[in-house]
């Protein structure tokens, strides 16, 4: 059964929810006289123009009471422009967010030659795409780091692109140095009304300065920390893509296998074109569960906080709420509440949306027995997708799969995902099959990292 209604974000959705006296929800709290629809399925529709809307679902209309049980919901966030169950969103028009953006380019002695020259071009492509209402700064390291441009207006790009045609190949690889310097850059001209990125380019493991890999990926950590975001693109067979993909992660950004230098300007425009039409950032929702209830997944425990990516227009988020719960009488229950928070880049504001986790406990075995809504058991199994390829690289990594039984499993998976219409990462597996047929493991590896990423990330095109 699905079920549509639109209600006050600001609000507790359902009676019965937290109050000033029990912010906390310490206890399952009963409903009542809940809706006799028996909502499965529900949206909050903010007024006026908003970056995002919000979808809950049921796995199935009840679950069963006086035992153990298990459900799922699925929360999704729908960009603006976009359009969710016949309901269409508020149109923005084609004006876009101002960015603030540094370009991190790897100028070791390894991108002599036409990596560094395709990245050259990459580099102008960016330029040409930007507006003067845009930020630009670039940084380049080796085994020295230097800021080439530092923050400015994208206003003369002729004078910008003949800087860029400036670079020439040094030495060893400071990929510490290099991010943190171009931190340095975009923090010069932080903007609450800008969308403020690292976009880093490497070829090569650390080499110079800090090399640890844990140091790294805290670096990254302390990136989204101050509501920035780095995407990470790895170029060619030698760069370390476990330590890269960590990063891109821990930053909350994207990550790109760049097989050829060809590629490279491609990539770029890919990147950017994301960038140019983020409507919403620092995506966040605070889940804490009530008594008797044990949080599975992607929070485990009773309380915890899931980051989500920047949301582009047009783009959807899915995430899926495990929940367990031990022995419930009947009746519908606030089985948890959640907070969702995120920075607004439509109207400028930040903003805050309260979500409700309600469920009927029941006796009646043809409810709770029935199959789960397909749209979240999909959801569930892309998670699992994410799961299944880790293993499978972890598995090629170490020797623990041969190379039949790693394709045997990648088989598994593209078929999964190109059943549940993710066709791009469905795509990039068939990459990975084709490189380990051909002995390329590295490549394989290297390509199946963006696939993690991007299932990890629930983020589809709509």
């Amino acid at each position: 059964m699905d079920f549509t209604q639109k209600i006050d974000p600001n609000r507790t959705m359902m009676s019965g929810g937290p109050t000033p006296g029990n912010p906390g929800l310490a206890q399952t709290q009963a409903m009542g006289a809940f809706d006799p629809l028996k909502t499965t399925s529900f949206t909050v529709n903010p007024s006026g123009d908003t970056a995002l809307t919000v979808q809950m679902t049921l796995s199935r209309e009840a679950t069963m009471a006086n035992g153990p049980a298990r459900e799922q919901f699925l929360v999704e966030l729908f960009g603006a422009q976009s359009q969710i169950s016949g309901v269409g969103l508020p149109s923005t028009g084609s004006a876009r967010t101002p960015i603030n953006l540094c370009l991190v380019i790897d100028r070791s002695g390894s991108m002599e030659g036409p990596p560094l020259e395709y990245a050259k071009q990459a580099c102008a492509y960016v330029v040409d795409m930007m507006t003067p209402n845009d930020v630009l700064s670039i940084v380049t390291f080796e085994e020295v780091v230097e800021v080439l441009m530092p923050p400015q207006r994208v206003t003369n790009k002729d004078m910008i692109k003949q800087g860029i045609q400036q670079i020439v190949p040094g030495n060893t690889t400071n990929l510490h140095d290099g991010i943190s310097l171009g931190l340095q850059q975009v923090m010069a001209n932080l903007d609450p009304g800008r969308v403020t990125r690292l976009m880093v380019l490497s070829d090569g493991d650390p080499t110079a300065g800090i090399k640890d890999f844990n140091t790294l990926v805290n670096l990254a950590g302390g990136i989204r920390e101050r509501s920035i975001s780095a995407t990470f693109l790895g170029f060619g067979p030698d760069y370390n893509e476990e330590l890269l993909h960590a990063m891109a992660k821990r930053a909350g950004g994207n990550y790109y296998y760049i097989p050829n230098p060809q590629m490279i300007p491609e990539v770029f425009r890919t990147e950017m074109e994301k960038l140019l039409t983020v409507v919403a950032r620092n995506i966040s929702i605070d889940v804490k569960s009530a008594r008797w209830v044990s949080l599975r997944s992607p929070v485990i425990g009773t309380s915890g906080t899931v980051q989500l990516p920047d949301l582009e227009r047009g783009t959807s988020l899915q995430q899926v709420f495990d929940m367990e719960f031990a022995n419930h009488p009947l009746g519908w229950y606030r089985v948890a509440t959640g907070k969702l928070t995120y920075e607004d880049l439509i109207n400028g504001q930040n903003a805050t949306i309260d979500l409700d986790f309600v469920i009927e406990f029941t006796s009646d075995s043809t409810k709770y027995s029935c199959p789960v809504n397909p749209k979240v058991s999909g959801a569930a199994q892309i998670a699992l997708a994410s799961k299944a390829v880790e293993k499978t690289v972890m598995g090629l990594k170490t020797g623990m799969l041969s190379q039949l039984q790693a394709v045997q499993e990648l088989q598994k998976t593209q078929a999964l995902l190109t059943a549940e219409g993710r066709t791009n990462e469905a795509a990039e597996v068939t990459m990975a099959l084709q490189a380990l047929r051909t002995g390329d493991h590295s490549g394989a590896e290297k390509t199946l990292m963006g696939t993690m990423l991007n299932l990890d990330q629930g983020k589809t095109k709509n």
